[in-house]
């Protein structure tokens, strides 16, 4: 089979799905022979993915000011030394920069434009780029019907590839490790010998802190053991949020039932020793790792009805799912699970083999066997 080289390009590396997709499908690709190159502004992710065996090219491609439009003579230079066969864009404006890049190129030279729509961005011209790929891989069904709803594309264009969760890394059944049990009741005393109910969520309004909070509130009143582990990193710009979610937390007098993590980056740990996770987005996620990696676990997922999230439990944990914004089905459903908890099937159908497969299968799908001199 051709050997490839493949670029993807999206704004940093710092922590999210982008990100670690970035990561997934670049190992996958080295592993199995191929050139795999990323460029980006960098962040605490450049040295796993470069340990991993891909390249990383520095380049501030996402920064939003028309001086970023002077990285697209580097860029077509680069594309034509390093002979790239796929350029894939994960982000808005790194696809704009690689899109006028290409039109530069003749056409034998030029390399083949994947796009990836990885949630549903505001619908107008500047967003429309993300369906101008050859090939437009959409990771939900979700998110493939946004795409038709506001977009003129061709529907043969689009393909399905769902986020997938390596069972290496989420194993069905885990356990944190003793020491590690030692070293979370060290930072976190609070939470020995509680009934631990997890929200992994970055700290954001329509990630569904507030609803969680009013449902720890609610059944800490008739278990006082429960309590709440809210985990996740608040970007600068939402300290305010924070703020305003701990003063909830204060009004209620319910400081002493939750615990703030901040980022983390042991959540399978922190989710494999929690009762239940939830997901709990007032809006729908276009996939949602999270929940998956939890039932991967086997742990108990109680999710919003929308959404990628809800794609995943209609079929590994059907009863999980709770009509969007209904408090009173969100605190009965728990409450059921913490007395007699759900039996979780081990996920078969969201394996991140599967969908780094497909990936690759996309990108020799159009790879050009010979580059022109």
């Amino acid at each position: 089979m051709t050997k490839l080289t493949v670029v993807q390009v999206l704004p940093s590396l710092a922590s999210g799905g982008v990100e670690r997709g970035t990561l997934e499908v670049g190992k996958f690709l080295t592993q199995q022979g191929h050139r795999s190159i990323v460029i980006s502004a960098g962040g605490r992710l450049v040295k796993k993915l470069t340990r991993q065996g891909s390249e990383h090219i520095s380049c501030p491609i996402g920064r939003k000011s028309l001086l970023t439009l002077r990285q697209i003579p580097k860029l077509r230079r680069f594309l034509l030394s390093e002979k790239v066969d796929i350029v894939h864009a994960r982000s808005r404006l790194p696809a704009w920069i690689c899109y006028l890049t290409l039109k530069t190129i003749p056409h034998r030279q030029r390399p083949r434009f994947i796009t990836t729509v990885h949630g549903p961005y505001s619908v107008n011209a500047y967003s429309a780029i993300m369906t101008k790929g050859e090939k437009v891989i959409v990771i939900s069904e979700m998110i493939r019907e946004y795409v038709l709803r506001h977009y003129q594309v061709n529907s043969d264009k689009l393909q399905l590839n769902y986020r997938g969760v390596d069972t290496a890394d989420f194993p069905f059944g885990f356990q944190p490790s003793v020491q590690w049990q030692e070293s979370w009741y060290q930072q976190f005393p609070q939470t020995r010998d509680k009934i631990l109910l997890c929200l992994p969520a970055r700290i954001t309004r329509w990630k569904g802190q507030q609803d969680f909070i009013e449902l720890i509130a609610a059944l800490s009143k008739i278990n006082p053991q429960v309590h709440g582990l809210i985990v996740g990193e608040t970007k600068p710009g939402k300290k305010r949020y924070l703020q305003e979610i701990t003063d909830r937390i204060a009004e209620l007098n319910m400081q002493s039932h939750f615990t703030f993590t901040g980022h983390r980056s042991d959540i399978r740990d922190i989710m494999a020793m929690s009762h239940i996770v939830y997901s709990l987005s007032t809006e729908p996620e276009a996939f949602g790792r999270i929940p998956l990696e939890a039932l991967s676990l086997g742990r108990p997922v109680i999710a919003y009805n929308h959404g990628g999230v809800a794609e995943q439990l209609n079929r590994i944990l059907p009863a999980g799912l709770i009509t969007p914004g209904d408090k009173v089905a969100l605190q009965a459903k728990s409450l059921q699970w913490l007395i007699t908890p759900p039996e979780v099937p081990k996920n078969q159908e969201f394996s991140l083999q599967s969908m780094l497969e497909n990936t690759l299968a996309i990108y020799h799908s159009l790879a050009v066997p010979e580059k022109a001199s």
